[in-house]
């Protein structure tokens, strides 16, 4: 992929953001979604590529979506080809009660470069660099932890494990616990969960927990781009996730997904902050219909990492 798509990728990330910022705190969802998901499909239609949606939104709770298999881009004859995985508001409930660390966010790969995941859940695991290679999902997370404690050459008590806080993880906390690492417990988010964990200076070492599918998608792809590691399998609720997959090419139903399985080829991964987080920083608004946004850009055949920051000027340049 050509490397001047970063830029235009980040554009889009930053329209979405900034279209689903004016509902921070509001309370109202859905209207924060459809706001993002809005602004990002129409800021597609500057981009000159063949893209594709492979790893959709909103489907598991009847939010909008960009769907699966929808095409988008300013497609012409010499358009590149790009399968597309996104999340146009991950964190719809934080950006409505004005919590911290929503954001925009898209992966994008050359044609077949991602899993085509089911809008089911996925079990997951996700280290940075240094412990890369010493993971297992099939492991328990005691035995994972002292696998990463000896990579990081730190104890135990000193690894910090990021969490959704939800009760399918009772006893996944009880037993982090238990081995005496430290738990960082999230309401939302665990794209940027995942990020923090290859990312330096966050103090999270590890993501533990079943999330959504599509999400670990778009997280394999990030932890591409910094050198992470990542598996997953996916867990379905009921025969009717199972044979939806079936129908998307899944063969092994309880498949143990590597990084390279979910993620290959030469991807690339932008993010931008809608409330202010750990990564990255919200939407900031000030007068005279100016704004400002911070985002992350990334790619895997290099491994460059560039923060964005840019100030939009409406007045001059209209929003999306």
């Amino acid at each position: 992929m050509d490397r001047n798509l970063a830029l235009e990728f980040v554009r889009i990330t930053e329209a979405a953001a900034i279209a689903s910022a004016k509902w921070i705190g509001s309370g109202q969802e859905k209207a924060a979604d459809q706001a993002a998901v809005d602004a990002m499909r129409k800021a597609f239609d500057s981009v000159r590529m063949d893209g594709t949606v492979v790893i959709g939104e909103g489907e598991r709770d009847e939010a909008p979506m960009l769907y699966i298999g929808e095409k988008v881009g300013n497609k012409t004859d010499d358009a590149p080809a790009i399968d597309i995985a996104l999340d146009p508001l991950e964190g719809t409930t934080i950006c409505a009660t004005g919590g911290v660390g929503s954001i925009s966010v898209m992966a994008m790969a050359e044609r077949g470069g991602f899993l085509h995941a089911p809008d089911t859940y996925m079990d997951k695991i996700a280290v940075g660099p240094a412990a890369k290679g010493c993971i297992d999902i099939d492991k328990s997370a005691t035995e994972n932890l002292n696998r990463i404690s000896e990579a990081l050459k730190k104890p135990v008590n000193e690894i910090t494990a990021v969490i959704l806080q939800r009760p399918r993880h009772e006893a996944l906390i009880a037993e982090v616990r238990k081995a005496g690492a430290r738990i960082h417990l999230i309401g939302d988010g665990d794209v940027s969960a995942a990020v923090a964990a290859a990312w330096p200076d966050s103090g999270i070492d590890v993501l533990f927990g079943i999330g959504g599918a599509p999400e670990g998608v778009i997280s394999a792809a990030a932890m591409r781009c910094l050198g992470g590691d990542f598996q997953g399998r996916l867990k379905f609720r009921n025969e009717e996730e199972k044979e939806r997959a079936l129908r998307m090419g899944v063969k092994d139903l309880n498949k143990k997904y590597t990084l390279n399985e979910l993620a290959s080829g030469n991807v690339m991964f932008c993010a931008t902050g809608v409330t202010d987080g750990p990564l990255l920083k919200g939407v900031k608004v000030y007068p005279g219909r100016k704004a400002r946004t911070h985002s992350v850009v990334m790619r895997s055949q290099t491994g460059t990492i560039r923060n964005v920051e840019t100030y939009h000027d409406f007045s001059i340049k209209p929003q999306v």
